[in-house]
């Protein structure tokens, strides 16, 4: 199953570590027994070219047919790139912000009106600035076919927002089969399980 597959890569490589007893605190001050950063997996040929192969195979098994390869800024741009050289698409990226001289371009790249895009992330966790890329892409005409990225958290919030967004998320793994594969390489303790896996449910009031 591709989401064991991937969450297994993700753990072995050290892009997702597990801290039940000393939780993580993110920016927004929440706390949390889990940390991604997907970024890691740059370097690692071996298992950057897995992640690649399964981000075309998503495409493709959505349907979408795209003209362009769209990557978020910072760390979808990457992915977005290998992903377009393999596809033989062009490829554009989304600023968090347009630039402050220059042509000031929010969208960076070679694009048409109506071209169809596929958004690229490499992870979510509420969703934020990925929606706030879509809402660029669109903004610029682009027909948006949907977003594809490694993991996600599975907050209920995030789900509600791409929703809201009308916005199609495919995601190579999970948060609940992160923590099953993390189980069953005994990252974390079985007795842990129920406990990380309530943190999504409500993060900002999760206690570990």
């Amino acid at each position: 199953m591709i989401k064991m597959e991937i969450a297994k890569l993700l753990l072995e490589a050290g892009a997702v570590t597990l801290s039940p007893d000393k939780p993580y605190t993110f920016a927004s001050g929440i706390k949390s027994p889990i940390y991604t950063d997907n970024r890691i997996l740059m370097s690692f040929p071996s298992s950057r070219k897995k992640v690649v192969k399964a981000y075309i195979d998503a495409i493709k098994k959505e349907g979408f047919d795209p003209d362009v390869i769209a990557g978020v800024a910072v760390a979808g741009i990457p992915w977005a790139a290998w992903i377009a050289h393999d596809m033989d698409k062009p490829m554009i990226f989304v600023r968090k912000a347009e630039k402050d001289h220059g042509k000031q371009n929010l969208i960076e790249g070679k694009f048409k009106i109506g071209d169809k895009a596929v958004l690229i992330e490499d992870h979510i966790s509420s969703g934020g600035s990925t929606i706030a890329a879509a809402k660029s892409l669109r903004d610029a005409n682009l027909h948006l076919e949907g977003c594809v990225a490694i993991s996600t958290y599975s907050m209920k919030s995030a789900d509600s927002a791409f929703e809201d967004a009308k916005l199609k998320l495919h995601t190579l793994t999970d948060f609940n089969s992160l923590i099953d594969v993390a189980v069953k390489n005994n990252t974390i303790k079985k007795s842990e399980q129920e406990l990380v896996l309530s943190w999504a449910k409500n993060p900002s009031g999760w206690k570990s």
